[in-house]
């Protein structure tokens, strides 16, 4: 007695012997029968992944992100240096000075501090009426010959609102001074300014 076995039809679906799953069609062995459980199985993979991925970061310990120099307005109304703790606002001039103020010293940082005053942010630096020469932004019109030829006190490099109740406006004599001097110096029998007004017209402090 011959036996006959059952032959695929024209469609070309599945011998006898091998069944066919609901939604898998045409599909070799390792084919989702349904779309839902191969969706959550990819879904959960990658979960797995990126849980291992944090735990991994945690054991090594990697420092947390910093934030870059930040700008800031000191009580002085000067241009500051805001420290990472969001709060501490240091005058610019108070950077790489070799003093660690900031909580975590970031006003000395050595890439910072490295090649000034390239390396400083630019809203730290001032410079004078020789390119070469520059200050701290803090130090520029605060009454003081910071850059040695008063270009950081006079026009025209410098803008500075005219001298304030503290100050006497004169052409000094001092080095120090540029166009004003501290109202102290008036009437102390020294002569601070070329016109000497300072002991003859200024009313002292």
């Amino acid at each position: 007695m011959n036996k006959i076995f059952p032959q695929g039809d024209d469609n070309g679906s599945a011998a006898a012997g091998t069944k066919a799953l609901p939604g898998g069609e045409g599909c070799g062995p390792f084919c989702c029968s349904r779309q839902g459980a191969c969706l959550s199985a990819f879904l959960l993979l990658l979960l797995v992944t990126l849980a291992a991925l944090i735990a991994l970061v945690t054991l090594l310990g990697l420092p947390p992100r910093t934030p870059g120099a930040q700008i800031c307005v000191t009580l002085m109304n000067r241009t500051g240096f805001l420290c990472h703790d969001g709060k501490s606002c240091l005058p610019a001039s108070r950077v790489c000075d070799g003093v660690r103020t900031c909580a975590q010293g970031e006003d000395e940082d050595e890439a910072m501090c490295r090649d000034m005053p390239r390396s400083l942010p630019s809203f730290l630096v001032a410079r004078c009426g020789d390119p070469s020469s520059w200050i701290y932004s803090d130090q520029k019109c605060d009454g003081v010959n910071n850059c040695g030829d008063c270009s950081d006190e006079l026009s025209p490099v410098t803008a500075c609102p005219p001298c304030g109740p503290g100050w006497w406006r004169c052409p000094s004599t001092v080095f120090k001074y540029c166009g004003c001097i501290p109202r102290v110096l008036c009437q102390d029998h020294t002569q601070h300014c070329s016109d000497w007004s300072d002991e003859y017209s200024c009313p002292g402090p």
